[in-house]
Formats: C-alpha cells, structure tokens, sequence
C-alpha cells in the first residue's frame, strides 16, 4: 500500500526563543512572527491556515500535539529514503502506520501555529512590561537629539575651526604687513646704497676723470709782482685734478716771491684754478749800504731803491735790526698815527722800544713819543696839542705822558 505524500516529513517545530544581542531583553513580537512565517512550510493551504491562526481552538492545538509524535517517528525512515540510504528499507517500522485524513493537515498546521501566535503574544507582553534598553539604530533611521554633552562638545568643535581660521587670517595678515615692511626697508636701503653709489661715483669721476684736470690758472690781487713769473711758478700744477691739487707745494711755489703777504685758492669746476694774492705793503724804509729797503710791518723787505721813497719814513734803529724790540715799537706808532700825521714824518728813530722820537717835515718840528703804548691816545692828543701851535713854527711837542702833553718852543 502507498504511503500518502506529505506524511514522511516531519512537521515544522516552533522556533525556540533566542536571545536578544541586547542581554537579557527578549526579541520584539514582530521578529518573531517574522521568523515564525520563514520557517513554516509553504502548502496550498497555507493562505488559508494563516488567516484562521487567530481562530483556533484548544481542540486544535491538541490534535496536533498528538498527530506530531507520530510524524516524528517516521522522520528518520523518511530521511533515508531520500538519501539512498540501501538499509533504508530495514529501518521502516512494522507497526500500523496510522492513516490521518489529509483534511486534518490544516487543522494540525493551524494548531502549531497557534501555539506559536500565543507564545509569541506572551513574549510580546513580558516584552512590553520589561523596561526599555537601548538598542543600535538601524541603517537609514532618524537619529535620536544629542545629549547635552555631545552639544557642548560639538559646539567647542565649531569654536576651535573658527579660531583655526581667525588664526590663520591672523598670520596672512601679520606675513603680509611683515612683508610690506620688509619690501620697504629693502626699498630704503636701495635707495641709500643707490645714493653712495653715486656719489663715490661722483668723487671718483672727479678725482680721476680727465675732464676735472687743471687747464686755467687765474692770479688776483698783484700790483708789483710780476703775474707772469707766477705762472711760470705755478705752471707745474696743470693737468692735475682739481680734487688733487697739493696746496703744500702751492704755497711753497708762491714763498719764492717776497711781496707775497698771504693767499687765498679757489678751484671752480672743472678746470680752473683761482689764486688771490695780498702782497706786502712797505710801512718804513731802512738804510743800507746799497741804499734803502722798504720793509712791511713784520721787517721783510719788500722793494729796495737807492734813494728815499716819498712819503715812507727812514727809520733809524742805531744799529739794531728789524727783528728787535725797538723796530717793533716802531711799528706800532706808525700804525696808531693817523694818516694826515703819518704822511708828514720823514724820519724816526729809535734807540729803545720806550725812546721813540718822529721827525716832521718842515721847519723842523720834532714829537716825543716814548713808549707804544698808548699810542692811540697820544695820536689823538697830538693832533689837538699841533692845532693850537702856529704853523710853521718850530719847536717839539712831547706826548710821552699824554695826559700833560706840552709844546716846547725852540
């Protein structure tokens, strides 16, 4: 007799609750009616069997708490057979095989499944009643608000990038400003070189540079020296720079001419030289054996002549010489008396620098004068002392102690 299909496989076992990834929490009820429909076995009444879970009965559930047993029985034949197994065909059992009414199937299947929907709701209300616990959001599910310190950390996050950036702009702005200062720092310091260039350039062209050499040779302020004897002595100097002119050999050039007092160089570029000369001015003659010498006030002979000079005094020292004490005193009066007085003495001698006597021309009119000093005010009160004597009279005025300056009459 054949065996009915559908018999000789074992029903389909409720799935033993697991545990939760969570601990001690139980999975939620719709996971388990999920697992629940992926393990039933599809059958042409399975739409059917599913819509009438929630009808079953408790009759129901224990047809198919008795029809299971058997069905587990005849697993292992079942397996067998369709393994291959050869000893297959010992491992069947001698007993009666029961003969369930296909009608039933549903009715068994509808029970285990409600045994699994009463078990499932029982999970599903201790899973209710249990406290919550916090479970890993899902993929693609709204995040739950953050907590308050994760905002405050969020919010010093935020903070730290904007003081990253202000310090960032902070440090372009400081190389920017550091490199205008530099550029302008290199800027003045170009142009402070450019401008030492330059003039040592300057000086450089103007000491070595042909175009500054000396060519002209002008003389100023000659009335006896003859010029062109001064440019003879000068003429060595030409063709030297002007920035290079030796003013030691200048004035030893011009020392060789005696009525040369003192003088003055001028270089005007780029090529010319200016000597201005103040010669020697004869204030007394002086008796020689040749004749006279006119002599400066320091005693250099300036002009030599064999007879006198007109309006230059013969001075007579007594044998002392120009570098004396005497000669000096001499000089002094001269310089002290006024031109109109200084014009009409002819001769002076003096035998010490305290015994200074003028001689005046015309009738032999003679002053007294002593010493130098004073000399100022004995001019001035020699020329009141003369305006009160008749002219033409002869006779010697002393005014060696001006404040009793006398007139003797001769």
């Amino acid at each position: 007799m054949r065996r009915p299909e559908g018999f000789d496989e074992a029903p389909p076992q409720p799935v033993p609750p697991q545990d939760s990834p969570h601990g001690s929490a139980r999975v939620p009820l719709g996971e388990r009616l999920r697992r629940l429909r992926s393990t039933s076995r599809p059958g042409p009444d399975s739409q059917r069997a599913g819509s009438e879970v929630d009808g079953l009965s408790a009759n129901d559930a224990d047809t198919r708490a008795q029809a299971a047993p058997m069905v587990q029985r005849d697993a292992p034949a079942a397996s067998s057979r369709r393994t291959g197994d050869p000893s297959a065909g010992s491992n069947l059992p001698t007993e009666p095989i029961p003969v369930i009414d296909p009608a039933a199937q549903p009715a068994a299947a509808s029970a285990g499944r409600t045994a699994e929907a009463q078990s499932a709701g029982a999970d599903a209300r201790e899973h209710a009643e249990a406290p919550p616990t916090a479970a890993e959001p899902a993929a693609g599910s709204r995040q739950h608000p953050l907590a308050p310190g994760e905002r405050a950390e969020r919010r010093a996050a935020r903070a730290l990038r904007r003081a990253e950036r202000a310090r960032r702009r902070y440090e372009r702005a400081e190389v920017r400003r550091f490199t205008r200062r530099s550029r302008r720092r290199r800027i003045v310091g170009i142009t402070v070189g450019g401008v030492f260039a330059a003039l040592v350039g300057a000086v450089a062209l103007a000491v070595f540079s042909p175009l500054f050499a000396l060519k002209t040779i002008t003389i100023e302020g000659t009335q006896r020296i003859d010029q062109a004897a001064l440019h003879d002595a000068l003429e060595p100097h030409l063709g030297t720079p002007l920035a290079m002119l030796d003013h030691s050999t200048l004035r030893d050039d011009l020392s060789a001419f005696p009525l040369i007092r003192s003088f003055v160089t001028e270089t005007l570029p780029p090529d010319t030289l200016v000597v201005r000369i103040v010669e020697r001015e004869p204030i007394a003659a002086i008796a020689t054996a040749d004749g006279f010498q006119l002599v400066d006030p320091a005693g250099v002979g300036v002009l030599s002549s064999e007879a006198p000079v007109e309006g230059m005094p013969v001075v007579d020292l007594r044998g002392q010489s120009t570098d004396s004490v005497a000669f000096r005193s001499v000089v002094e009066v001269l310089l002290a008396a006024p031109p109109e007085l200084r014009g009409r003495i002819v001769e002076v001698v003096a035998a010490s620098k305290d015994d200074v006597t003028l001689v005046l021309d015309g009738i032999g009119q003679t002053v007294v004068w002593g010493s130098a000093e004073e000399s100022a005010l004995k001019a001035r009160v020699l020329a009141r002392l003369i305006a009160t004597v008749e002219p033409g009279r002869a006779g010697e005025f002393d005014v060696s102690a001006p404040t009793i300056a006398i007139f003797r009459p001769a």
